[in-house]
């Protein structure tokens, strides 16, 4: 957390960036910024009351993100062009807190060069296929808001439409140019004859739910019956829904797979120039609605509550751990035994405002929290001995290289991967839970890096590192190389957004198939602690099953509500959502295409309490699925468990004609 207690010597403009709170607002000098890309200047900011006299006592915090950071001297340092906001806070100590949004204008650097990509080595009259153009500046930033004109020396051999899709005419040789800002580049294209005169379509299956993907394969041949596999084949699809007050949809890629989100009669087709083939489908509901139940509640009154873990104890008992966020650092222990009696057996308390993250060592020994806001700002972790979780002992607390706050944690095979500050995770040898120590540590060297979460299994670590998406690093695995003291990167992937907040890796039973589900965390409408929030963003489903090639391929957005902490077990996903609940979802399959819209929302549960400490506010923060119960903290009432019935014996059969 960035701090800087201002000067009353300091000259500061009139401007007010934003409404304070009661008689004092906070003001910013320069009214205005505007940098390059690796500048850097420096802004100053200042509490004032009413009477415009510097108020010494309050405190100012700057808050960056990975676009423009922002030192505790108010340095702001521009990384990547565009118009961001920095956040300016100033605490109070009786509890009123002052906070403005500040503009900073990075400016976009000149064009270094256009790039045309992935040209097929043979075109065919007759054809058409998109082209792919990659723009960069002088930064190295590729360049998507850039509109690039591509060109033909012979329209009546190549052509383009505004899509950049090209159109080849008829044989011969042309050249075509892609410019853009005054930066151009060229290659030269032959158009051959085109030899097909028949295509033909089949499909692994004429019948399915939907979210089942189904794999349409086209062939072309030409007058001798040769099949012609260089050729350029373009898939398409139209549907009619079985409901007729909803229109049908779906999703076709180009290699074939399709699938449909909305029952009904739909028809594929496969096209090469002037030639075409169609195939009818029949496309049933998913079927896989179940009823879900609330079995019981440890209501939590008095404050906000963060983050859980469920496990069994070494007395064959069952435990949950609970954090809480923006108030005394306490940590609650429960017994969930009976999911339908929810008990308090204990609690600790910490020197922090948050605990945020509670983990338990897999043989159920050891508690590791989190620390932020400590009145000491050392922060940091405290370990803690819960063999016995009605009389929660501290076995140790631990803070080098952490006082910048522990947002985030996991334990794995005796080690701790902390957070620090946001920025990197240390690996904390706690063999000996009495004296831990650092024996590794992982951080990015990108632009404004910052880091949200981490998660460890099978010797790997998963980052969420906002801008920079998922990060995957050997810590013991050996597909790297990499050991807890020698944390080694072997993939990633990364998102438009930059809004990566939590990962969940996920080998599919069914297909075989590695996936990384990447989880958006977004506040559209700013954080309301003293009453009821709307969050934003989705899941992310990515293909790691190439792992040098990463496909982003299917998603589940809950319109109205946005993602946070989710677990997954066998082939169901259960996710918090904030203010939409607990979402029970179907992944089994390949996945493909909008997962909402395909029906595969098995249940939903959506946590209200009048005697919370928000009331009827729902904003839940975390599931987990354990012993056939899952279990969920909210943000505005504690803990809860709630039961899925079973699966009847024809959810998952598909129809017949």
């Amino acid at each position: 957390m960035n701090r800087l207690l201002l000067s009353v010597a300091m000259v500061f403009s009139t401007f007010l960036v934003s409404i304070g709170q009661g008689a004092y607002q906070i003001r910013v000098n320069p009214s205005e910024l505007t940098l390059k890309v690796d500048e850097v200047k420096t802004i100053q900011a200042v509490v004032v009351d009413d009477q415009e006299s510097y108020v010494t006592s309050r405190e100012i915090l700057y808050f960056g993100t990975p676009e423009v950071s922002v030192d505790s001297l108010g340095n702001v340092t521009a990384h990547r062009p565009g118009e961001h906001q920095i956040i300016i806070i100033s605490p109070d100590p009786q509890g009123a807190v002052l906070r403005t949004s500040y503009l900073v204008k990075v400016e976009y650097p000149p064009l270094s060069r256009i790039e045309i990509r992935e040209m097929p080595q043979k075109i065919y009259s007759g054809t058409t296929f998109p082209v792919a153009i990659e723009v960069f500046d002088e930064k190295g930033f590729q360049r998507e808001d850039i509109t690039v004109v591509l060109t033909s020396s012979d329209p009546e051999i190549i052509d383009f439409d505004e899509l950049h899709n090209l159109s080849a005419l008829k044989p011969g040789n042309c050249v075509i140019q892609a410019t853009a800002q005054g930066i151009s580049t060229s290659m030269t294209l032959t158009v051959v004859k085109n030899p097909v005169v028949d295509l033909k379509i089949s499909a692994d299956k004429q019948q399915a739910r939907t979210g089942d993907v189904i794999q349409i394969r086209g062939q072309a041949f030409d007058d001798k019956g040769n099949e012609v596999v260089d050729i350029p084949l373009f898939y398409s699809f139209e549907g009619r829904s079985f409901d007729i007050s909803s229109s049908a949809g779906g999703l076709i890629k180009q290699d074939g797979r399709f699938v449909a989100e909305v029952p009904g009669h739909y028809q594929v087709a496969v096209n090469s120039g002037s030639k075409a083939a169609r195939l009818s489908l029949k496309i049933l509901p998913r079927n896989v609605a179940r009823n879900i139940e609330v079995v019981g509640s440890g209501v939590v009154s008095d404050k906000h509550t963060s983050d859980l873990w469920i496990w069994e104890g070494v007395d064959g008992r069952d435990y949950a751990v609970t954090g809480t966020w923006g108030a005394d650092g306490t940590a609650y222990f429960w017994d969930v035994t009976d999911p339908a009696n929810i008990e308090r057996v204990d609690s600790i308390q910490v020197d922090a405002r948050t605990v945020n993250d509670v983990k338990v060592s897999a043989d159920g020994k050891i508690c590791v929290i989190s620390r932020e806001g400590a009145s000491n700002r050392k922060n940091g972790i405290v370990i803690l001995d819960v063999t016995n979780p009605r009389e929660v002992k501290t076995i140790s607390t631990f803070t080098e290289n952490l006082t910048g706050g522990v947002h985030n944690l996991f334990i794995y095979q005796n080690h701790v991967y902390a957070l620090s500050g946001g920025q990197k995770y240390y690996v904390i040898d706690i063999k000996n839970p009495a004296q831990p120590e650092i024996v590794g540590k992982f951080e990015l060297d990108t632009p404004g890096h910052a880091i949200h979460d981490v998660w460890v299994t099978d010797g790997i670590a998963y980052s969420s590192n906002w801008q920079d998406g998922v990060q995957l690093v050997d810590v013991g695995n050996g597909i790297a190389g990499g050991s807890p003291s020698n944390p080694v990167q072997f993939a990633a992937y990364k998102y438009p957004s930059g809004a990566h907040h939590a990962t969940f890796p996920f080998t599919s039973p069914s297909t075989g198939k590695f996936y990384t589900v990447l989880g958006d965390e977004i506040f559209p409408y700013g954080l309301n602690t003293n009453g009821p929030n709307m969050a934003g963003g989705f899941l992310h489903f990515v293909d790691f099953t190439d792992l040098d090639h990463p496909e982003e391929v299917a998603r589940y957005e809950l319109p109205g509500a946005g993602s946070h902490n989710f677990w997954i077990e066998d082939e169901t996903l259960y996710v918090a959502y904030y203010n939409g609940g607990v979402r029970v979802v179907d992944i089994s399959g390949e996945l493909m295409g909008d997962l909402y819209r395909q029906g595969r929302e098995i249940a939903f549960i959506i946590p209200s309490d009048p005697k919370a400490y928000i009331a009827n506010s729902p904003f839940t923060w975390g599931a987990q699925l354990h012993k056939g119960h899952i279990f969920y903290s909210d943000w505005n009432s504690g803990l809860w468990s709630a039961k899925l019935a079973p699966v009847t014996p024809d959810e998952t059969k598909i129809e017949t004609d």
